[in-house]
């Protein structure tokens, strides 16, 4: 939470923000990716179905949605950017089907034995 209200300026100094374009949207999503495996990791044992996934990926979903929101009210050096909440969104994605892939890799490895 404090990197997503911090002052922008605090990342000047790290160079790839600013030689490469856009890469912040690659940090979105790979920051995304990773609280959501955190999620189903924590939750695997109760998730039973790809529709649980998808439920339980509405909460960081409205927590990138909120974070952006408060970009946008609360600080005046950072702008709430729908492109960002995109690209949490394609993290949280990348997360369900990659669990999702490899619990069907599971499955069908564990019917073969």
């Amino acid at each position: 939470m404090y990197l997503s209200l911090a002052n922008a300026h605090t990342f000047d100094s790290v160079s790839i923000f600013n030689s490469v374009p856009d890469f912040d949207k690659f940090v979105h999503v790979g920051m995304y990716f990773g609280l959501m495996s955190v999620i189903i990791l924590e939750h695997r044992d109760t998730i039973k179905t790809t529709r649980q996934l998808f439920i339980i990926g509405l909460i960081p979903f409205f927590y990138g949605i909120l974070m952006e929101i408060l970009q946008a009210t609360l600080t005046t050096t950072r702008t709430g950017s729908v492109f960002d909440a995109l690209a949490d969104c394609i993290g949280i994605l990348i997360s369900i089907f990659v669990w999702h892939w490899f619990n069907q890799a599971k499955k069908i490895k564990s019917d073969n034995y």
